[in-house]
């Protein structure tokens, strides 16, 4: 087996977002959010991401978009609950531990869960 590396430039963000949402699109529990609700565009939704988390780990400040508000904006169409969240997270988190380990991936796991509890407090408001 190979070693894994920590998560150390975007081009392992980039692998981490992408094979994260290859499982996310499909997951029963959650991939409607993705297909049905915000019917995102891979194509130009993917690029967002990796800017979003570039943003997170690296604190590039290339993201200058409001994910909160969108977030709330489809928990309006298709509300979102804390098993949702805590899916999301545990296929986050089950993505970044198969690819990567290190402090960064360790970062990526606690930043994500971060993200999810405030996104929950203001989807639930």
């Amino acid at each position: 087996m190979e070693n894994k590396k920590d998560i150390t430039n975007s081009s392992d963000v980039k692998l981490l977002v992408d094979t994260f949402y290859k499982q996310v699109m499909v997951d029963e529990s959650i991939g409607h959010f993705f297909t049905e609700v915000a019917k995102i565009n891979l194509e130009t939704h993917m690029p967002i991401m990796y800017s979003f988390w570039n943003n997170v780990l690296f604190y590039t400040g290339e993201y200058k978009r409001n994910a909160m508000g969108k977030h709330v904006e489809m928990s309006k169409k298709s509300p979102l609950n804390q098993e949702h969240f805590d899916r999301w997270l545990n296929l986050w988190g089950s993505t970044v531990d198969n690819l990567f380990t290190g402090d960064k991936a360790e970062e990526a796991k606690s930043k994500a869960s971060q993200i999810a509890k405030m996104m929950f407090f203001n989807v639930s408001q």
